[in-house]
């Protein structure tokens, strides 16, 4: 059974490349900077609210536009001190910048610098400066704007944005972009354009944004799980009352955005001499994905499946300390929003009721854990912990196995080997865990694939996981969930940790 569509990707990448080249043409400008709102590689969230989206939409319709686009990545000062982490690949944001700039080189767009924003003087900070300059990468230091968000004459002069260094760039696009929110894009953008106009050049600021999708109702799922997303930044959305009052059309946007417009066009007039082209925060932004919606049921589904999602990882996130009662309650509301609960994600009852009959049957010291993992054909396939495995590389081999039509009681992994590997655990890595994780099984079965032609049939078959929810009865170790990241499922887990050590999770 293949999964339903409900995007054209092609529609828009054609809608949003063809935007952009008019944004410039009718403001008459010598340069744009384009910053970046979401993710531009990989944008997972995307993805899953609009069947159909590649993830990497972004940065190949940039590649197309190679020989007019520069790239400006932003981090925030606190960000790295905080070791702010984005969730959907369990890296720091520090980290994200490398990733990136990895990614830039592999799709041959230049990258012009990175700007550390709201720079504060501490170690982690001159550490991740010092990394990135000794590899010959340009870093710029920015700094509090003096003045803002009030008083425009001072952010539009020398001792605002003129505090700052200039960046150098070439192109006449510049897209200006982050490891996530809060990253200092449109004050970077702002500041360029200030000394830009210092130079006589004609400069203007556009923002390519995926969600909220303006030309969606307010209440929309997909639109909901834009907020579900952003719950710890409070970000709501509302319907844009300065586009309505401007053209009498309803679009939506959000508080962020809609809260600093009126600054933004101000310091926008300030730099210019001249009165904004920009009517609304809606009119700032590039963002044709309405218009790539093809079946918007099928979206809505998929969006409503997000926000059960986003609710199960802030109960895990809560438990682990990462956000606030306000946010969690925030993730549970948004669900009931929509008329949800966490039993309509197909996997999270098969997982619990697979559980409780494994723990009232046994009577071990430690509870068994299960994962519950959906299939592309919609077979709910399970996975038990053992000492031989954890729960989720027990649902990785009988995964592989239904999807290799292989008998359940063939083994696919030498018993020598798992026995050797476990052994290798207590003796010369000192665990007190003899459970082989998912990338030591994963190992093992590569190992037993050169000698059994089953295993070897079977572990072909990891790639048909990509996409798959899965549901744990337990928190996954920080490695587990890294690794079923990188083979593309869809795992959320149950707020509870599989032991009482507090060492290791």
């Amino acid at each position: 059974m293949s999964r339903k569509i409900g995007f054209d990707a092609e529609k828009y990448i054609e809608e949003q490349s063809k935007y952009i080249r008019e944004r410039i043409e009718h403001s008459r400008s010598d340069r744009l900077y384009l910053e970046f709102g979401g993710k531009l590689v990989h944008d997972k969230h995307a993805a899953r609210v609009l069947p159909g989206f590649n993830e990497n939409a972004k940065i190949e319709l940039l590649q197309k536009m190679k020989d007019e686009v520069e790239v400006i990545i932003c981090i925030y000062s606190g960000a790295i001190t905080n070791n702010k982490t984005r969730q959907d690949f369990g890296i720091t944001y520090d980290l994200e910048v490398l990733r990136l700039i990895d990614i830039f080189r592999r799709y041959d767009l230049s990258l012009n610098s990175v700007v550390v924003t709201r720079y504060e003087d501490s170690a982690p900070v001159n550490m991740f400066i010092n990394k990135l300059e000794r590899r010959d990468i340009r870093v710029y230091r920015h700094y509090y704007t003096k003045g803002y968000p009030t008083d425009v004459k001072t952010i539009v002069s020398d001792e605002g944005y003129g505090v700052n260094p200039y960046i150098e760039v070439t192109k006449p696009i510049v897209v200006v972009t982050g490891p996530g929110g809060g990253s200092g894009k449109l004050a970077t953008s702002l500041c360029q354009m200030y000394h830009d106009s210092r130079k006589g050049v004609r400069a203007m600021y556009a923002k390519f944004e995926t969600f909220p999708i303006w030309n969606l109702p307010l209440r929309h799922p997909v639109n909901i799980a834009y907020e579900a997303a952003t719950a710890d930044l409070n970000d709501v959305n509302l319907l844009d009352s300065f586009h309505l009052e401007a053209y009498n059309e309803k679009a939506v946007n959000y508080n962020r955005d809609m809260e600093v417009f009126p600054v933004v066009r101000s310091i926008i007039e300030g730099i210019t001499g001249k009165e904004a082209v920009y009517k609304s925060p809606t009119d700032m932004g590039v963002n044709r994905a309405g218009f790539g919606i093809i079946d918007d049921e099928v979206c809505c589904e998929a969006a409503c499946q997000e926000i059960i999602r986003r609710y199960l990882i802030a109960l895990c996130d809560y438990k682990k300390g990462k956000i606030s009662a306000e946010t969690l309650e925030r993730s549970e509301l948004l669900m009931h929003k929509v008329g949800k609960s966490v039993e309509d994600r197909v996997v999270v009852v098969p997982a619990r009721e697979y559980a409780d009959m494994k723990n009232h049957m046994d009577h071990d010291d430690e509870n068994v854990v299960v994962m519950a993992m959906e299939m592309p054909d919609g077979k709910i396939i399970t996975g038990r912990s053992s000492r031989r495995m954890v729960a989720a590389a027990a649902a990785l081999l009988n995964g592989i196995k239904y999807l290799a039509g292989i008998p359940d009681d063939i083994p696919l992994i030498m018993s020598h080997v798992l026995e050797s590997m476990q052994d290798m655990k207590t003796s010369l890595l000192n665990s007190d865990r003899t459970s082989l994780n998912c990338e030591e099984i994963l190992i093992a079965l590569t190992v037993s694939g050169s000698q059994n032609p089953t295993a070897q049939i079977a572990s072909e078959k990891l790639l048909q996981l990509k996409g798959c929810k899965a549901h744990c009865t337990a928190i996954l170790s920080d490695r587990d969930e890294q690794t079923l990241q990188s083979l593309g499922l869809d795992v959320t887990c149950d707020p509870e940790y599989i032991t009482t050590n507090l060492y290791g999770h």
